[in-house]
């Protein structure tokens, strides 16, 4: 039996509604693109901020000399990408090794020139891969291997060789959170258990099923292999490594300087599984509608501390993405604590525009140096101290996530901390709500966007009707 027809009074709604589907087809397909181009645009501008090209300057009296490596200690070897290396990796590990007496740091890349650190930085490397393979640097014991940029690209294939043939050697390897990646590809974790930086470890699953990924873990060590979860946990593994090869004493001594929030010598590695939320909004929004955002000069002085240093462009600039941080000093060249050499604009007349002046590591405004606070003061800028009121027990992440919050937002702090795996149950945080200039330029991003697929939408499918009906036009 045939169906019955469908009543009048549908069949127009119902004919009008085909006609202008494939309308709105086409027209949200146009304006997701749009949007997504939009994105794109955005993170490709944040990452070329925080992975700038490295200054083509050399000074006029040279690169300064890398510091001797004592005798009878243990060699720490931290490895500096091509591509670029995370701040916090590098830079925090490198401080708690060096700030006990039983171990000798050095960096090390595949060429003596300045490299480039998120959020912004430069340094120098200390040694290259081929004065290690000549002995004329001590071999390391411990390797420490940061996220780089490209762990995977043939621009860092050197980086991964290398660091192949020290663990081939025997050296304990030591990976914090995406280093793991570079491990991974270069064959060092087959076989073994490892973690990662919790937003990369379904990736790695898939990319690299021959290693045993864990979650829920601040490091996990597999024989002479340790990796660790994101960014700040790099402190935590180094102590690790410190307590095995130089015994829990000191271990606790330099816990105790680092004071990463809830370590204790022996202590569990359990950390709570961190998964993709609501919560983590401001980090993409952020990182892709980065226009407006202030500048934020890091003024470095003499000898401040490498932690500090990380934690000041990890968490302004290199995780948050919530501003663009400059590095500026007196100099062009800054030497840290222990020994790190770091490039940075020179407080004068040609440094890079700035919004206001952070100064880690300095309790008040005379350690901060004559340089940058006359700088500053000709300027007419803020000076802000984030580690001015320290107290005993804080870590240097803890002020700059303070400031964080009181100037950006406590959305982008609290998501900032989250991605830096670091705990901040201990912290009182105070400030806006929200990132609203991200969020409007997102909300116009995708009115723009919508506007514009509708009207492209309505223009390619007039032109496709247009060209429809001349083709199946009949002849006479």
């Amino acid at each position: 039996m045939p169906p019955s027809p469908l009543p009048s009074r549908l069949r127009t709604p119902l004919r009008a509604l085909a006609r202008r589907a494939p309308r709105v087809l086409l027209g949200t397909g146009l304006a997701a693109a749009l949007l997504a181009g939009a994105c794109a645009a955005g993170v490709a501008v944040t990452m070329r901020e925080s992975f700038p090209s490295a200054p083509g300057v050399v000074p006029a009296a040279g690169w300064p000399p890398a510091a001797p490596v004592p005798d009878g200690r243990t060699v720490v070897a931290v490895v500096l990408g091509a591509t670029g290396s995370v701040v916090g990796d590098a830079l925090a590990p490198y401080e708690v090794f060096a700030r006990s007496e039983r171990f000798s740091v050095y960096t090390v890349a595949a060429r003596r020139e300045p490299v480039a650190l998120s959020g912004g930085l430069h340094t120098l490397p200390d040694r290259t891969f081929a004065e290690v393979d000549a002995r004329a640097v001590a071999e390391p014991d411990v390797v420490v291997v940061p996220a780089v940029a490209e762990p995977r690209g043939e621009r860092e294939a050197p980086l991964r060789e290398w660091v192949a043939r020290q663990a081939a050697r025997g050296a304990r390897i030591l990976g914090v959170c995406a280093g793991s990646d570079l491990l991974a590809a270069a064959g060092v974790l087959d076989g073994r258990r490892a973690t990662s930086f919790w937003q990369r470890i379904d990736a790695l699953r898939g990319s690299d099923p021959q290693v045993r990924w864990v979650r829920g873990l601040r490091y996990v060590q597999d024989g002479p292999v340790t990796t660790t979860a994101g960014v700040t946990s790099g402190i935590v593994g180094a102590l690790r490594l410190v307590e095995q090869l130089a015994g829990t004493a000191e271990a606790e001594r330099v816990g105790r300087e680092a004071a990463y929030p809830g370590w204790s010598a022996g202590g569990p590695p359990e950390i709570p599984v961190s998964r993709p939320a609501p919560a983590d909004l401001p980090y993409v929004l952020n990182a892709a509608f980065p226009w407006g955002r202030p500048s934020v000069g890091v003024g470095l002085a003499e000898g401040v501390g490498e932690i500090d240093v990380a934690a000041a462009f990890e968490v302004y600039s290199g995780t948050s993405f919530a501003a663009r941080t400059v590095p500026v000093a007196a100099g062009p060249v800054v030497r840290t604590r222990h020994g790190v050499l770091l490039l940075a604009e020179p407080a004068g007349p040609g440094a890079a525009p700035v919004d206001r002046l952070v100064v880690p590591g300095a309790r008040h405004a005379g350690e901060a140096g004559p340089a940058l606070t006359a700088w500053a003061a000709g300027r007419g800028l803020e000076v802000v101290l984030p580690h001015r009121d320290r107290a005993a027990g804080e870590s240097g992440f803890d002020g700059v996530l303070r400031d964080l919050a009181a100037r950006a937002d406590l959305a982008t702090a609290r998501a900032t901390a989250k991605f830096t795996e670091y705990p901040v149950g201990h912290l009182e945080l105070a400030g806006p709500a929200w990132p609203w200039r991200p969020t409007a330029l997102g909300a116009l991003a995708l009115a723009a966007a919508v506007g514009g697929g509708v009207l492209a939408g309505k223009r390619r499918m007039n032109t496709l009707i247009v060209v429809g009906s001349r083709m199946f036009k009949p002849r006479r």
